[in-house]
């Protein structure tokens, strides 16, 4: 609930940065889809580079060095200073091929649309260092199991990227259908959007050297790397690197493909491109990172800690466990974000037809999310296990179907639509992942308990599609969806419109739930109590 806590705060803060950003440059517009893609540069570099290096290594090999003698100090400062060196010069390299990796991601631009989106590169690859100092000074405290700074740190991140989007709009005024146009932009008007945006990450990075602090842990850079037994932690990263270059590579196809949407802009203004994609996958990540995020990061360093000790049947129960409170929670979110695809998008934009292709997308998205949590989770059974191999087995599978389907819907599909078809690629290809990932992973661990997994999941379905139809009953009550109705009129309106509306279908599944007699349910309610006694 801690970490949960902190992640909603910053998500809700999150959203209010990306509301203030589409009323500061739009959401179908060029400017928008050259910040999208500047500002989404240093994500796709961390991750290709050692993203997958800490994920699946740092924490079971920070549980596994706290049996030395110095509790794991001097292999946690030598395997640190390694990643921070690796980023500091990949940063470096990064930020001056900014003009490469922009074209590399983008297909059909002009020459003005692609000089904006380079002059934000050259301010936003620097947050590149900055996510992997995050990163790796949070795995630290996460395998302590101090998980709450983690969390928390975004919060600030938020705060000061949203002081920076209030300025730009009162300097220089809002602009939410772009009639500003990209050559119209000057240095001062890239160097506060994109400036600010990456303050906010160095200032998320460097606050938990602060939470290092006060539970007793201090960074001492050691260049001593022989001998000292990184070598496993290498070699196990090995694989995992494997897997998010594949991963990166299924997302540069479907960025060069969703950034070729701008040719149907000369028809109509309002076509999703990728900003209308980075928004969207903004929505579906917020019951994500809630939800799977915090449990499946709670759970990993217990899995991690069991394996250690050899208990495979306490890492099986905790898997089980944390799959079913997963699904209780993700279930409802994709039916929820289903429904109330459409006045959600409102929030982001104001036109009624740049709404309803927002909200197309969500929609066509929404389906992957429960796969896509169950395969978070089983990953990171796999990495407990120091197992990267199979992980980078059936995500190859997955990127690789994606990747056909990708270059298919660029030649078939319409311009207008190609966003959302790819938003349905996506659902299918994660469906696909998750099956074949379960089945690897039972086949190495044993079985789950796949009945009583299969059960619950029957039973959250059943409960999802009642309140899925109390949801759209709601609508239909509130004037449906239609331009200039009460559930899209307005910003306010629609705010209001998703708490009735999200109240109902709340209170309708957790009502059917517990007439299902559904143990998780009580869990949830059971913990919410014990945490108002106290």
């Amino acid at each position: 609930m801690l970490m949960a806590g902190g992640t909603v705060i910053s998500r809700v803060l999150g959203f209010a940065r990306a509301v203030i950003l589409a009323l500061a440059i739009g959401v179908t517009t060029d400017a928008a889809d050259a910040f999208g893609v500047a500002n989404q540069l240093p994500n796709n570099v961390y991750a290709i580079i050692v993203g997958g290096l800490l994920n699946a290594v740092l924490v079971p090999q920070i549980v596994k060095a706290r049996s030395n003698q110095d509790g794991g100090k001097g292999y946690i400062d030598r395997l640190l200073t390694l990643i921070i060196t690796v980023f500091f010069v990949v940063t470096l390299a990064a930020t001056i091929a900014a003009p490469l990796l922009v074209s590399l991601y983008t297909k059909g631009w002009s020459a003005d649309q692609l000089a904006l989106a380079t002059a934000f590169a050259y301010w936003c690859l620097p947050q590149l260092f900055f996510y992997g100092l995050y990163a790796i000074l949070g795995e630290v405290l996460n395998a302590r199991s101090a998980f709450g700074p983690y969390t928390w740190a975004p919060v600030l991140n938020n705060l000061v990227s949203l002081l920076g989007l209030a300025a730009f709009v009162l300097i220089f005024g809002a602009d939410p259908t772009g009639s500003r146009a990209v050559s119209n932009w000057d240095a001062s008007q890239i160097a506060l959007l994109a400036g600010t945006a990456t303050a906010g990450v160095a200032a998320q990075a460097l606050i938990l050297l602060f939470a290092w602090r006060h539970i007793g842990l201090k960074l001492n850079f050691n260049f001593k790397w022989r001998g000292f037994g990184l070598r496993p932690a290498l070699k196990a990263a090995t694989w995992s690197f494997g897997m998010v270059l594949i991963t990166q590579l299924g997302g540069l196809v479907q960025t060069i493909v969703a950034s070729g949407a701008v040719e149907a802009r000369a028809t109509n203004p309002a076509v999703a491109g990728v900003a209308a994609a980075a928004i969207a996958w903004l929505i579906f990540m917020l019951p994500h990172s809630v939800a799977t995020v915090s449990i499946a990061t709670a759970y990993f360093t217990k899995m991690s800690t069991h394996v250690q000790d050899g208990k495979m049947h306490l890492l099986k129960a905790d898997l089980a466990a944390g799959l079913r409170s997963i699904a209780v929670i993700s279930v409802f979110a994709t039916v929820a974000l289903i429904v109330m695809a459409y006045p959600v998008s409102r929030i982001f934009v104001g036109e009624f037809l740049a709404t309803i292709a927002l909200g197309n997308v969500l929609i066509a998205l929404m389906f992957g999310l429960v796969p896509f949590s169950f395969v978070f989770m089983m990953q990171r059974a796999f990495y407990a296990l120091e197992d990267t191999r199979t992980p980078f087995l059936f995500t190859s599978i997955q990127i690789l179907i994606h990747v056909a389907g990708s270059l298919t819907m660029a030649v078939i599909v319409p311009a207008d639509s190609i966003v959302m078809a790819l938003g349905a690629l996506t659902s299918f290809t994660l469906v696909i992942q998750s099956v074949i990932a379960f089945k690897l992973l039972t086949r190495q661990i044993g079985p789950l308990g796949e009945h009583k997994i299969a059960v619950a999941g029957v039973q959250f379905i059943s409960a999802a599609a009642v309140s899925m139809v109390a949801g759209f009953s709601t609508i239909q009550v509130l004037g449906g969806i239609s331009a200039g109705s009460f559930v899209l009129d307005s910003v306010m309106s629609s705010l209001v419109s998703m708490i009735i509306i999200g109240t109902i279908m709340l209170g309708v599944y957790v009502m059917v739930l517990r007439l299902l007699k559904v143990r998780e349910i009580d869990t949830v309610f059971a913990g919410i109590k014990g945490i108002l006694r106290r």
